[in-house]
């Protein structure tokens, strides 16, 4: 098996010559970075992975954690696993030098933690979660709260959650039930049941720290009257000394497809013993205060679910490379030798299309971290609020677009290696599990295409989607070789016929039933996750263009040659489907409207 979690040259492609990410470096926040120390960065992070995360990926997903006499007993190393990620700097890589941070863009952590999901997603999660907890109370929460939790979350003495889904409600944040009673002590007491909790209980810190939403009494009616709460497991004093247990419990264990070393938590609170809330920010703001995290969240997804595709790619490659079965089909002689499978037409079909999936992905992925850097560090304040709202426009698509085709080449690295694929002594069935949670979670990919097509378009009177076109004018702009040209015809017509489906759509949604108009949100998600994804192999093909015309050495040419015949596929095979979904929206196609729940 390969020990390739993501291969280096593409993402020094992504990051050097498609992103130009050296660039940040005339920033005042990174000015003191280089790209030598990107690159030191970035190499620390691939041998961390490879030595603490991958080498008990395998045991993790075959020995999952177990909830014996009320606590979690886990693998030894995930502890491990974790404090190394700490202690490496990591979990404050992004932040502030004061907070023991490194001070690094979001396009170079990113690429980062690329490799510790595509190493063991499951360890993975537990120190994602903490950064991304960390990160609200850092924006959101009181001096006193950042105080008391933010240093022991970014040392890694404490991890953090989110604890939003509850049983009877699922993604339905509006009807939760947990509640919270304010008392005379100044914090709250929190009484309900979550489900589904993401790291909920484990025993490798000190401590948890839940970001919990909650409704307090008298509160407005749905998502209006949501409140955010810090919970901890374990109540502290003022000098940040452990005391007293909090009464948030956990409930039980559920047992997953995948993602197993990381553990899903059913919790109570405030069952057996007085559990203490405390308020973040103002009352009934938690929802949008949540969202920080959640589209941190969900950005996360979307990378882990290419990343994930991406280490099946590389599997399924070193396997069609090395296994020997069958002949060309102009090999009349069965007596001659066997040939790997590579050099079959279908299989190389296979692997082209998980490259142009994962390949994609990344990219979509490093553009939006790239993104979250203009809009927190780019010195013009105009071009910070239009990075922010193309960033908005854009979450849904690289949560949903990854989470689909990440998996799709995960299926498709099985079906290279056949039937040994279909068995757990090969590693890509394990990667395909793992990838399965990633169009459900953080917002299932139904809900991504509603928050797309109902929200996010029209938002600031489309000022976002006006963006994205603008940014995607100058990269077809910048396609001067004949392939390149032909691409970027491609992709403006198809770019047209969506705007005048967009236009349509919009018109209908003021004047109809929007149940009806967002009933093929789907389609609509695909239709504009396809266009976003083919944009990004066309500025990689633009890349790949300058930079055959300098190479000289067969592997770089090879490198580039490789990367335009993934563009090919994409724009040749991929593109083009997109064409039904323009047809379904352009005819309001009402087939599964008007299927009556009757007729199932």
């Amino acid at each position: 098996m390969t020990d390739v979690l993501i291969e280096r040259r593409d993402l020094d492609f992504q990051l050097y010559e498609v992103m130009d990410t050296e660039a940040l470096c005339q920033r005042e926040r990174f000015i003191e970075h280089s790209r030598d120390t990107f690159d030191a960065v970035v190499e620390t992070a691939d041998k961390l992975a490879r030595n603490k995360f991958a080498n008990h990926n395998a045991a993790a997903d075959r020995d999952e954690p177990k909830f014996v006499d009320g606590k979690v007993e886990m693998l030894p190393e995930v502890k491990e696993a974790f404090d190394a990620y700490a202690e490496s700097g990591f979990l404050a890589g992004r932040y502030d030098y004061d907070l023991g941070g490194m001070q690094l863009p979001e396009t170079v952590m990113a690429a980062c933690n690329g490799f510790f999901t595509a190493a063991n997603p499951g360890t993975a999660g537990y120190p994602f979660l903490t950064t991304a907890a960390a990160n609200l109370i850092r924006i959101f929460g009181s001096e006193h709260q950042q105080s008391k939790y933010l240093m022991p979350m970014l040392s890694g003495k404490y991890a953090g959650t989110m604890a939003l889904t509850e049983p009877h409600a699922g993604s339905s944040l509006a009807d939760i039930r947990t509640s919270a009673t304010p008392s005379e002590e100044g914090h709250y007491l929190i009484k309900g049941a979550k489900i589904y909790i993401s790291g909920g209980e484990q025993s490798i810190t000190d401590n948890i720290v839940h970001m919990v939403l909650a409704k307090i009494k008298g509160a407005p009616p749905g998502v209006k009257g949501i409140s955010l709460f810090i919970v901890p497991k374990f109540l502290s004093d003022d000098e940040g000394n452990l005391t007293d247990r909090n009464g948030v419990a956990l409930a039980g264990l559920i047992h997953k497809m995948g993602y197993r070393g990381t553990t899903s938590a059913a919790l109570s609170f405030g069952d057996d013993a007085p559990c203490y809330g405390y308020l973040i920010g103002e009352p009934h703001q938690g929802l949008r205060y949540m969202f920080q995290m959640m589209n941190e969240a969900r950005l996360g997804v979307g990378f882990g679910a290419a990343v994930i595709g991406y280490r099946g790619y590389m599997h399924s490659l070193e396997y069609a490379r090395g296994r020997l079965q069958g002949r060309k089909p102009s090999e009349r002689d069965p007596a001659s030798p066997p040939v790997a499978i590579l050099e079959h037409a279908d299989v190389r079909r296979m692997l082209l299309a998980q490259k142009s999936y994962v390949e994609g992905g990344v990219a979509l992925c490093l553009f939006g971290a790239r993104l979250v850097d203009d809009q927190n560090t780019h010195p013009d304040q105009q071009r910070r609020i239009e990075a922010g709202k193309l960033l908005d426009l854009l979450t849904p698509v690289m949560k949903a677009w990854p989470s689909e085709y990440g998996l799709k080449a995960n299926d498709l690295a099985i079906q290279v290696y056949g039937g040994a694929g279909y068995t757990r002594e090969y590693p890509v069935e394990q990667c395909w599990r793992d990838n399965r949670l990633n169009p459900i979670h953080e917002g299932t990919n139904g809900i991504q295409a509603l928050d797309l097509l109902g929200r996010k378009v029209w938002q600031d009177q489309s000022h976002g989607l006006q963006l994205l076109m603008q940014a995607m004018q100058v990269d077809l702009e910048a396609a001067t070789s004949p392939r390149c040209q032909q691409w970027a015809l491609s992709l403006s017509e198809t770019l047209q016929r969506a705007v005048q489906v967009t236009q349509a759509l919009g018109k209908a949604l003021m004047n109809e039933n929007p149940d009806s108009v967002l009933s093929n949100a789907a389609c609509y998600l695909h239709l504009f996750g396809h266009i976003t994804v083919a944009w990004m192999w066309l500025r990689q093909a633009n890349a790949a263009e300058q930079g055959l015309k300098a190479a000289s050495a067969d592997t770089e040419r090879n490198f580039y040659q490789g990367k335009l015949q993934a563009a090919q596929y994409f724009f040749h095979w991929e593109l083009p489907t997109v064409a039904q979904d323009i047809v379904l929206l352009e005819n309001r196609d009402d087939t599964c409207f008007s299927m009556k729940t009757d007729w199932f």
